[in-house]
């Protein structure tokens, strides 16, 4: 085999919560690794969120393995707070990350993965994680006459604040956490309407004093499919409901068409739009794994973190990989443990092939 460079034995891709958390475990294991990431700092899309952005689980359920999430167990960390933590994960544990490194295509060659970055870089490795997650590629969806809307029209990913839309008449589209928080933040300086194929299901944050997640926790339902990362119900103090029911801002089932100045509803009202802001979440962007990953039916052949048809192709940090908590930070952790045996059965028996044909 012709490869002048002495392969990893695993490489990851991604270096958000879920690639933090493979790269603690992969150094337990005192393999030869290396994260790829595309941004210029470790933390995925933290960053890139809306600047209020506060999560929706305590911090006693926000720790990646090895290194707790540093506040109080009962503190909901804003979207800094995480990044912060992030970044000093990766320091503390020193792990070997190249950033600005964006994986364009991944193919197998000689029987390792081979892949090759958009500035003319290849890498090798045995055996290879994606951790890209199911939040880098913002979702639309395909409505009637959205491409003749003349106002702004742009996807929670690229909300930052309210600074720009000051007496602006705003739709915010989407029924999920970030769609609410959204819409009650601009209804402090605009007017706002939350547009929503379903009703809104809000669910209280605590109930008797104790965290939705914990009882999520002692109930067993976050090691289940039950409930979607994307689509879980609005978790509430109070202030979102009474907000709603106040008049702040208001919610209408979702409008049928886009016209160049608005939205049409389904009994034919006609509301003037300055800006559209969807809110309706995110898909996994994994088309560089083309020439290598198999789909079916649709979705990712995987199964809890392990590609179906090709060997040595893990996945953490995918939405409901193996349940509720994996694309959170919580989350991570657990399935990646969950790879490490057979990612290092896949190793062992890479290398000992390869020994037989040096």
């Amino acid at each position: 085999m012709n490869v002048k460079i002495e392969p990893m034995d695993v490489i990851v891709i991604g270096a958000g919560q879920a690639g933090l958390a493979c790269g603690w475990h992969l150094q337990q294991q005192n393999l030869r690794f290396l994260i790829l990431d595309a941004e210029n700092q470790p933390g995925g899309n933290w960053r890139n969120y809306y600047d209020s952005l506060r999560l929706f689980s305590p911090a006693a359920y926000s720790s990646l393995p090895g290194m707790p999430f540093p506040a109080d167990a009962r503190h909901y960390p804003l979207r800094d707070e995480v990044v912060r933590y992030l970044e000093q994960y990766a320091d503390v544990f020193q792990l070997p990350i190249r950033q600005n490194i964006q994986v364009q295509n991944v193919r197998k060659e000689h029987g390792l993965f081979l892949l090759q970055a958009s500035d003319g870089q290849c890498f090798y490795s045995k055996a290879l994680i994606v951790c890209t997650g199911g939040f880098n590629q913002p979702f639309i969806p395909d409505i009637q006459g959205l491409e003749s809307f003349r106002g702004q029209c742009l996807h929670s990913a690229d909300y930052r604040n309210v600074d720009s839309f000051s007496n602006q008449r705003v739709v915010v589209i989407g029924a999920a956490n970030s769609a609410v928080q959204i819409a009650h933040e601009l209804a402090q300086v605009s007017s706002v309407v939350l547009a929503t194929r379903e009703s809104i299901r809000f669910f209280p944050q605590k109930i008797l004093g104790v965290d939705f997640h914990t009882w999520l926790k002692w109930t067993g339902i976050e090691k289940t499919r039950w409930l979607n990362d994307q689509g879980t119900p609005v978790l509430d103090d109070g202030v979102y409901r009474r907000a709603m029911k106040q008049g702040l801002f208001e919610r209408k089932p979702m409008f049928t068409q886009v016209t160049s100045t608005g939205v049409l509803w389904a009994d034919g009202q006609h509301t003037e739009v300055d800006s559209l802001i969807f809110a309706t979440g995110f898909r996994p962007g994994l088309g560089f794994l083309a020439g290598l990953h198999k789909e079916a039916n649709g979705n990712l052949a995987q199964c809890n973190g392990q590609a179906e048809h090709v060997p040595g192709l893990y996945f953490v940090g995918l939405p409901k990989q193996r349940n509720f908590a994996s694309a959170t930070l919580r989350g991570v952790g657990p399935d990646a443990s969950h790879i490490i045996p057979s990612l290092m059965r896949f190793i062992h028996d890479a290398t000992s092939m390869n020994s037989l044909y040096s």
